[in-house]
Order: C-alpha cells, then structure tokens, then sequence
C-alpha cells in the first residue's frame, strides 16, 4: 500500500539563495573542450576538494563522491558514465587520511541507524543488508578497491585505473596502485 506523499513548498535557506544568486550572476557555463576524460572516486568529507588538490576546473573532470570514496558505490556511476555517455578515461580512486569510515564500523553504522528508528523492522531489514566499507587501512583500501574495478566485468576492458591517498594535514597526495581493467 502506498502513502500519500505531501509535498510542500520548499522552505530554502535564505543563505543558499543569495550565495547561488552571487554565483549566477558571474556564472559562466563550463568550457567542456578543457575535459579530460576522467572520473575521480572521492570521499564526500568537506576537507576534501577533488578539483582543488588535482589542479582542475570545473568541467574537466568527472567526479563521484560518496562516504569514504567506495568504488563499490561508485561502480552504477561509472557504468553509466562509461557505456552511457563515452567517459572512458582513467577512473582515479582517491581515498583520505582521518576518513570518518575508519572510525565507524559496518556493525556500529547498523546499530546506530537502528536506535534511531526503534521499532522500523523496515529500516532494521534494510540497514541489515547494506555494507558501509570499513576502512582498516587506507592504502590497503585503496588497492583492495582499485582491484575490484579492475576485476569488475562492467568496467570496461583496457581502463586505466589508479589509486591514491591525500593528506589532510599537507594537502599532498601519494599514488598507492595502477593498473587496467580485466572487463
């Protein structure tokens, strides 16, 4: 059975609109001729600027951002991206130090999404099935996801693939692992 969804107007942060009001009024559309047929993996922690660290503008790249820049969350991205849309170019995975996914377990994300919501046998079920890709280790993260793209069959065959880590202290980043993808 499903429930009505009642939708309202939308009450935006006021701060939102006048910084997106500034942004447009100087806004100039990305010149694509500038993309560089890559797709960056990233961690969606605010300290981390895949543009910024790379020295890309907007437009020159594809970036994918998800909690702890899991490849295993990014793959339907880059499955769209590759057969999609013909962004075949190295997929760089960028992992981090002090990654809040070092800090929280699989186990530990499910029991807190369920003392959130006591009595959600749905949200029990569902948070059940889900894995939140612990980090251990960050280069060893790093090389264990670079491997699953590599092995993946949706990846296509050939695909450079890299693997780095970024320092939030220095801004410095070190490559961990390359390889191509096995399709």
């Amino acid at each position: 059975m499903c429930s009505q969804l009642d939708f309202q107007q939308p009450n935006m942060n006021p701060e939102i609109i006048q910084a997106n009001e500034k942004y447009a009024a100087s806004f100039q559309k990305p010149d694509m001729a500038g993309f560089k047929n890559m797709t960056i993996i990233a961690c969606c922690d605010p300290r981390v600027d895949p543009y910024a660290k790379l020295g890309l503008k907007n437009g020159e790249a594809v970036i994918i951002r998800n909690a702890g820049g899991s490849a295993v969350d990014a793959v339907r991205s880059i499955t769209v991206l590759q057969h999609g849309i013909a962004v075949t170019g190295e997929i760089a995975v960028f992992h981090h130090t002090d990654c809040g996914m070092t800090k929280v377990t699989t186990d530990r994300m499910r029991e807190l999404v369920k003392t959130a919501n006591p009595g959600r046998d749905d949200v029990a079920a569902t948070v059940d099935s889900m894995d939140f890709y612990h980090i251990l280790d960050v280069e060893e993260s790093v090389k264990s996801d670079v491997k699953f793209l590599a092995e993946n069959p949706l990846i296509l065959k050939g695909t450079k693939l890299s693997g780095w880590v970024y320092d939030v202290e220095t801004g410095k980043i070190s490559k961990v692992v390359e390889a191509a993808a096995s399709g």
